[in-house]
């Protein structure tokens, strides 16, 4: 209840776009709280599935009977070899799909910082402007207005580090997963290589 009170009272003592700021940087929070999880089981469940067809294929010594990789074997009914060129494209449409969300937690990463800054900025003329009008301002009028300015830009340092964290968090297993596919493709552009000798 008392941290109820206290937030009642900032937004009340606060201004609009101090207020929007603080809006605008809670969204991007929960979007991407939203993208990272997402994109996290996502791109696990496929690592998941790729490392047990890898381990198949090196199994079975590179042979691509039975295979079972999820993307690979779907891309490979649309060819009637393997090839380096079609695998190529294969690698680039792995790391696109892999690779969704992390420009968007990026831009936030480096955004935030400059949004929560411009709503201190922001509310930091206006309790000069508004001491102003008083003509004598002490420490204690102004310490409590400026803290409460500096409010906005601590919550777009906390979102970029969020931000950043995930967006790290999430480079790091989409790698983890092109390293897979290509040793997967290498596998079978050998086999294939053998095959035609």
């Amino acid at each position: 209840m008392q941290f109820l009170d206290i937030l009642l009272n900032y937004i009340d003592r606060s201004s609009a776009i101090t207020i929007i700021v603080i809006a605008w940087l809670s969204l991007y929070f929960i979007a991407i709280i939203w993208t990272f999880i997402y994109k996290y089981f996502e791109v696990s469940s496929w690592y998941n599935s790729e490392f047990n067809a890898l381990e198949k294929l090196d199994m079975s010594g590179g042979r691509a009977k039975g295979y079972s990789s999820p993307i690979i074997s779907n891309f490979l009914q649309k060819y009637d070899s393997i090839n380096s060129e079609a695998m190529q494209s294969l690698k680039l449409i792995v790391e696109k799909k892999a690779t969704t969300g992390l420009t968007f937690l990026s831009i936030v990463a480096s955004t935030s910082p400059f949004i929560g800054l411009f709503g201190t900025v922001v509310a930091i003329l206006e309790t000069f402007a508004a001491l102003g009008n008083v003509g004598s301002a002490t420490l204690t009028t102004v310490a409590p207005a400026i803290s409460e300015a500096l409010v906005a830009t601590a919550t777009g340092i906390f979102v970029a580090i969020f931000a950043y964290s995930f967006h790290l968090l999430l480079k790091r297993r989409a790698y983890d997963l092109l390293n897979i596919v290509n040793r997967e493709i290498e596998l079978l552009l050998s086999e294939e290589k053998y095959r035609d000798v």
